[in-house]
């Protein structure tokens, strides 16, 4: 089954959650909408996908089987 990952971005006066498309949860600041989707992350076991506010990617972190997993081992 492909796990949807959870984007957290800007919506409207404050932040959200979306998989797939639908928001999952929503929040005043950045700091709990990215606490909150890095759980709901590792409970589906996919990716979280953090934006700023003008949409752009900055973060990603897998809680899953990641298809491409780091090649350094430190």
């Amino acid at each position: 089954m492909n796990k949807k990952p959870i984007h957290t971005v800007p919506s409207g006066n404050g932040w959200s959650n979306k998989q797939g498309g639908k928001e999952i949860s929503r929040h005043h600041t950045k700091a709990n909408a990215e606490s909150e989707g890095r759980r709901q992350a590792m409970r589906f076991e996919t990716e979280h996908v953090i934006h700023k506010v003008n949409g752009q990617i900055v973060k990603k972190n897998s809680y899953g089987n990641d298809p491409c997993p780091p090649k350094d081992k430190r």
